[in-house]
């Protein structure tokens, strides 16, 4: 069934398409069909940062920027959701168009400049959602603040959503705010995850709980950045790692006609980039912190790879879009057959 609605989106402008798909999620959801039209998810719960997760599979940012669709993406079966990338002040992106499907390679590109509403908006949709699971809130900066000044907007974000987080990723790794990915290295990530910690030290203390934080990153990475990355973390006692964001390498796709679009590429193409980079986390991080896996996954194979390379936990996206919410259960039974 799946199929027939992918190829009947797929007919639509992508940037539509992912907007009527998620307004027909919702309304299933309200009438009680999401049930009965997706394969059951079997439990498979898993301890994380923390927090007890019912399944390791989880729904990556980008797809529900604006947190208005918890409740129907969760009623999918996903073990965790999460929400954003959500900045400071609300902002409309890049001009369109602005995403571009790859259906040959299972891929899109896309350059939407963390579009969404803000922080006022966001929290107030957490608010009204029934979703009682595990919610991460993915929070950036706005492209309008400059790269030595993010530090404020990081820290506005995590003070905003600390009250209703289960855990806060920060996205220091997308390609289309200028500037951020700059925010990964040397100098600029300590000083960052040291201000990250003190606020998220300081939400604590006010508010009486601890909400882990992870930080979000590249796949574009060599050897040395990755170690680099692995000690810093450590050094400042950030909660995990999320591995990877979208690549701005090519060369899976060289000679496609969108090729040459600005942004960041996601699903299959990046598979392999990503598991390079959790094999490198994990053999500086062994399991003192946490990886969650992102990146590539299609099916239950490419799932249980990202746990066989170090992650405890998978985020999907760009195969959920092509692959549907079969993609779920086929994943989670693919990790959980890893421990029999």
């Amino acid at each position: 069934m799946y199929g027939l609605i992918r190829n009947l989106l797929f007919r639509l402008p992508p940037e539509q398409a992912h907007h009527v798909a998620l307004r027909a999620l919702d309304l299933g959801n309200r009438l009680g069909l999401l049930g009965a039209l997706t394969p059951k998810v079997p439990m498979a719960p898993v301890e994380v940062m923390g927090l007890v997760f019912p399944n390791p599979v989880g729904l990556a940012a980008g797809l529900d920027k604006n947190a208005e669709h918890i409740d129907a993406l969760a009623a999918l079966g996903f073990g965790f959701i999460e929400v954003g990338t959500v900045t400071p002040i609300a902002q409309p992106g890049n001009p369109k168009p602005r995403m571009f499907r790859l259906p040959e390679h299972q891929a899109l590109i896309n350059r939407m400049g963390f579009n969404n509403e803000g922080l006022d908006v966001l929290l107030a949709n957490v608010r009204n959602a029934r979703f009682d699971g595990v919610l991460g809130i993915n929070v950036g900066k706005n492209k309008a603040t400059p790269a030595e000044e993010a530090e404020a907007d990081y820290r506005k974000g995590i003070a905003a959503v600390y009250e209703l987080a289960s855990y806060i990723t920060v996205n220091v790794s997308s390609p289309n705010t200028p500037g951020l990915r700059d925010l990964q290295f040397g100098d600029s990530l300590k000083r960052l995850l040291v201000a990250i910690k003190e606020e998220q030290r300081t939400q604590a203390e006010r508010q009486g709980r601890y909400v882990p934080v992870a930080v979000k990153i590249a796949p574009d990475m060599d050897d040395q950045a990755i170690r680099f990355v692995a000690d810093a973390l450590m050094e400042t006692g950030i909660d995990g790692v999320i591995a990877t964001n979208t690549t701005i390498e090519r060369s899976a796709v060289q000679g496609h006609q969108y090729a040459g679009e600005q942004g960041g590429l996601s699903g299959a193409p990046v598979r392999a980039a990503s598991v390079r980079v959790i094999e490198g986390l994990y053999g500086e991080l062994g399991d003192r912190l946490p990886i969650i896996g992102v990146g590539g996954i299609t099916d239950g194979d490419s799932a249980a790879e990202k746990i066989r390379a170090g992650a405890k936990l998978v985020q999907i996206y760009t195969g959920f879009i092509y692959e549907g919410p079969a993609l779920i259960a086929e994943a989670v039974k693919a990790i959980a057959a890893l421990e029999r």
